[in-house]
């Protein structure tokens, strides 16, 4: 069943003391661009901050929670490493058919939970790279979800210049790599955060790149077609 939020009027917490502490992720300043809405019920709102890290509301957004217990961040000094306003949260999905679990690309790994949000365990099985910032989760099957890996920080483009999706269809444990219809080599192509999604089915995927091509999938990431190159940077792509 699903709830509709109730009118609620603002309370005094909402703006925490902590956002002094948000810095810009690869920007000047910082930026909510996550809003992940427990469809079941509409007060129960996730949002993530790059770089300010993971919040959540229960009454629909009148009051936050600093949230991201079991994320680190590697750049930082040991002793702020789990300081979690630090962690650079660079894309956050929730399964529709299981809100309860949720797929994590952070700017040092991947990161998966079962329990709403209250912890997060380290993904360690994605290859080639652990870095990255889309990931898209399939509609009805929790434990299914896309990245687009890349090379971080010092050069981002593919590993080895040739682009790859990773899924995973058992939660993380393990991960196909794969490639069929992608540039397999002299790619400079970087997926955004929301350059990778799937649509309704959970068969179809479409990714953008900065270097503005186009693809789709129709076999749920097994084979990409090229359907517009040599576009604007897309940031963005969206099934109507």
């Amino acid at each position: 069943m699903s709830s509709v939020a109730q009118p609620f009027a603002p309370r005094r917490n909402a703006n925490r003391p902590e956002r002094k502490e948000w810095n810009g992720g690869g920007y000047d300043h910082p930026g909510i661009h996550s809003v992940a809405v427990n469809p079941r019920n509409s007060s129960d709102i996730i949002v993530a901050v790059s770089t300010g890290g993971v919040w959540h509301s229960d009454d629909a957004g009148a009051s936050w929670r600093l949230g991201g217990k079991g994320l680190y961040a590697e750049y930082m000094p040991p002793d702020q490493r789990e300081n979690l306003v630090m962690q650079d949260v660079h894309r956050l999905v929730r399964c529709p058919a299981a809100p309860e679990k949720m797929w994590i690309q952070h700017h040092n790994g991947v990161f998966h939970s079962v329990d709403g949000g209250a912890r997060w365990e380290d993904v360690t099985a994605i290859r080639p790279s652990k870095f990255g910032f889309a990931v898209a989760v399939h509609p009805r099957e929790p434990d299914t979800a896309w990245f687009a890996p890349a090379v971080k920080d010092e050069c981002r483009i593919p590993v080895d210049g040739a682009m790859v999706v990773a899924r995973t269809r058992d939660g993380g444990k393990s991960f196909e790599t794969m490639r069929e219809g992608l540039p397999q080599r002299d790619a400079y192509d970087l997926v955004y955060r929301h350059g990778l999604e799937v649509d309704a089915t959970g068969e179809r995927l479409a990714m953008g790149s900065t270097t503005g091509h186009l693809w789709i999938s129709e076999d749920a990431g097994a084979r990409w077609t090229l359907v517009g190159g040599n576009l604007p940077p897309i940031a963005c792509v969206r099934f109507g």
